[in-house]
């Protein structure tokens, strides 16, 4: 499923890219995250976190659509009361922050308000939604879970534009895979959960 995704979002881009306009640029920005379980059970609460790469934008002239896509680091967790469980303080565990580093790769449709009797060049609103691909590439000492090498999630959200370079968003993301597992409790999993602000600066 994941392959006939990438191979579906290719031709897409191909086809967009022959016509359209392409910009890049670096972003960076906060995030505010937290662990959705499946069972309401370790008590857990939002971290703020931080994220920085490179996106680039396509934008079809003259209709305001597009698609944006990026290369992100990204870091994240949430605090947990481990240690307020039997389970898990017999073994020391205590209430920590979990954070996670992944790299994660957003693929965003995105609408561009471009027809504004020329205001869209000072600001122009626009709106985008996707899923997002991460990577997991390192955590720090949490000795209760474990997670797999990736995850899924959807993202949506809006911005503007200024002066036709400079983009600020704010946008939600919902994990549709699970990001986190604990060791001890099969089966009892966590997804991902937060709400991030971006700036970037498109050339």
């Amino acid at each position: 499923m994941f392959k006939k995704f990438i191979i579906l979002a290719a031709v897409i881009v191909s086809a967009i890219s022959a016509s359209a306009e392409f910009r890049w640029g670096p972003t960076a920005g906060v995030n505010f995250s937290t662990f959705h379980w499946k069972q309401n059970l370790a008590k857990t609460s939002v971290l703020c976190g931080g994220q920085a790469g490179v996106m680039g934008e396509i934008m079809i002239p003259g209709i305001g659509f597009g698609i944006d896509l990026g290369l992100k680091y990204n870091l994240h967790g949430a605090h947990v009361n481990f240690g307020d469980h039997k389970i898990w303080a017999s073994d020391g565990i205590k209430n920590q922050d979990v954070w996670l580093h992944t790299l994660e790769i957003p693929l965003n449709l995105r609408f561009k308000w471009t027809r504004m009797n020329g205001f869209e060049r000072v600001l122009a609103p626009f709106v985008f939604g996707g899923p997002v691909f991460n990577f997991t590439v390192a955590t720090n000492e949490a000795p209760a879970i474990n997670h797999p090498a990736g995850y899924v999630a959807m993202q949506c959200g809006a911005g503007v534009e200024l002066f036709e370079h400079w983009q600020v968003s704010g946008g939600y993301s919902w994990g549709i895979s699970y990001q986190v597992r604990t060791i001890k409790l099969d089966n009892y999993s966590a997804q991902y959960r937060g709400g991030f602000i971006n700036v970037a600066y498109l050339f």
